[in-house]
């Protein structure tokens, strides 16, 4: 079922949703990691996405994100980072994920996997009060899951943002609102 969520000004900041097909765990290694992570910093270098607050899960990703084509992108974002996620469950030989997704594909996709779901929930932050609780929400998401006990310890969020090394995951931009 498509959402009923929309983007309704071109050059709104957006938080962003999205969710792959039954919430099957695809980012649990470093690799998968990487794919989503990469992707982000090339809309963000390539396709000018701003990039404000993110935070990767083992089966989702949420964003708070402002780009004049949002819908286009993250359309793009998730068609690329799907036939990556593929490529690398069938080198890992992961059969049992990829008959997941051959099994949950959408009947009326040409494709024969679906690795994401439907749409990206798009709502748009209106006011610096809802942008605080959906930063809270965001980064509390890896300690409401027991992954972490502090929203900092997650490695892949904007409340960490660094690897190991200390270099940045993914170089955020200042939001003005």
């Amino acid at each position: 079922m498509r959402s009923s969520y929309k983007v309704v000004e071109e050059n709104g900041v957006y938080f962003v949703t999205s969710t792959i097909v039954e919430w099957i765990p695809i980012f649990t290694h470093e690799k998968y990691f990487k794919i989503i992570v990469d992707s982000l910093n090339y809309c963000k270098s390539e396709k000018d996405l701003k990039i404000y607050f993110y935070v990767v899960m083992d089966n989702h990703i949420h964003l708070i994100v402002k780009h004049p084509k949002l819908s286009d992108l993250m359309s793009s974002l998730k068609g690329f980072t799907a036939d990556k996620i593929l490529e690398e469950l069938h080198k890992d030989n992961y059969k049992w994920k990829l008959d997941l997704f051959k099994y949950y594909r959408k009947k009326f996709k040409s494709t024969n996997y679906q690795v994401w779901q439907e749409g990206f929930h798009p709502q748009l932050i209106s006011s610096k009060k809802m942008l605080a609780q959906k930063v809270e929400y965001l980064h509390n998401n890896p300690v409401k899951r027991g992954f972490v006990n502090n929203h900092e310890d997650w490695k892949y969020s904007s409340a960490n943002n660094r690897y190991w090394d200390g270099s940045l995951i993914i170089e955020l931009n200042e939001i003005e609102f």
